[in-house]
């Protein structure tokens, strides 16, 4: 027999998702998430999503990428091959920035690209609501609620009863 994943609640509109977002959100789950057609206008805070941290890998790929950059170039201008042109000095960091910039770039391409996939857990090559009919539907003109198994609050009729009591039209249990 299958394992259960969790259970999908399908709304109507924007507005019923957003409301059982909240419920969710104040009874304590902490896995679920919200597949809309459209973005949702206060779909954040509804579901009390904080700011992404992907912001944090960039910057630390940035300041990889710029003291990379200064080092490679101090190194190589001051002791791998010193050469002293017109009684300029070995170093200098306008000498050093166009390369130092586009190590910063590059670097912070990469740790935003990189998190990204780490926080999101990505490559996940089979998600169990993909074989889900009607979800298929939340690309096109439907509003689905789903929450996991793993919650540590879930309870099969507890949550069917949070689900019914918010408005839900549809709900199903989705096994992997």
């Amino acid at each position: 027999m299958a394992r259960p994943y969790g259970i999908i609640a399908e709304f109507d509109t924007a507005a019923g998702a957003i409301h059982a977002a909240e419920q969710v959100r104040d009874q304590g789950y902490r896995r679920w998430d919200v597949h809309t057609p459209f973005p949702v206008h206060g779909m954040d805070a509804a579901m009390g999503l904080k700011n992404s941290k992907v912001g944090w890998f960039t910057f630390g790929g940035g300041v990889t990428g710029f003291v990379t950059g200064m080092s490679m170039i101090y190194f190589m201008n001051s002791f791998d091959y010193p050469i002293v042109i017109g009684g300029k000095p070995l170093f200098s960091p306008l000498f050093a920035f166009p390369v130092s910039y586009e190590l910063t770039i590059l670097l912070a391409s990469f740790g935003s690209l990189f998190g990204m996939l780490f926080l999101n857990r990505l490559p996940r090559l089979h998600h169990p609501l993909l074989k889900n009919k009607r979800f298929a539907g939340a690309s096109h003109d439907r509003f689905i609620l789903v929450i996991e198994c793993d919650d540590l609050k879930y309870s099969e009729t507890e949550t069917r009863k949070l689900l019914e009591a918010a408005g839900s039209k549809h709900i199903e249990l989705v096994e992997e």
